[in-house]
């Protein structure tokens, strides 16, 4: 059974040192700050984030499922990504399970940090990932 992701003190303190090691251009590898905009409030509201990146194309994946910057990321389709001093707007879509799968495979291959928020593991087949993709929301960076 997956872990239940919870926002405690640890989580958030985490993510401050995370926000400030990015805005120094330091941190994990692919690993940038996603800003969007509230849905209610429409103030920006900002989070680390790994990207999977391959073949040219980029995805961002929803370890802890919906979470709040999914559901702001669905209603407005855009976001930034920043690292030290770049930023770069993007827009975004949501994509289906089947496109989903192997993005999900390479995400918990590569950021085994996540692995306990998952009920895959990095050697599971693509349709273990299919079925695994609705709890983890993935959207493909369009532009």
């Amino acid at each position: 059974m997956a872990a239940r992701y919870q926002r405690g003190l640890a989580r958030r303190a985490g993510n401050g040192l995370v926000r400030i090691l990015l805005r120094l251009g330091l941190g994990p590898a692919r690993t940038y700050l996603l800003t969007v905009r509230g849905r209610r409030s429409g103030a920006p509201r900002s989070t680390p984030v790994t990207l999977v990146e391959e073949g040219g194309q980029r995805w961002l994946v929803s370890p802890y499922g919906e979470v709040a910057w999914v559901r702001n990321l669905r209603a407005t389709g855009q976001a930034t990504l920043s690292r030290g001093g770049r930023t770069e707007a993007v827009a975004v879509r949501e994509i289906k399970p089947e496109e989903a799968a192997p993005v999900l495979k390479w995400y918990v291959t590569r950021v085994p940090i996540t692995r306990p928020y998952f009920d895959v593991r990095p050697e599971s087949d693509l349709s273990a990932f299919r079925a695994e993709a609705p709890q983890h929301p993935v959207f493909a960076i369009v532009g």
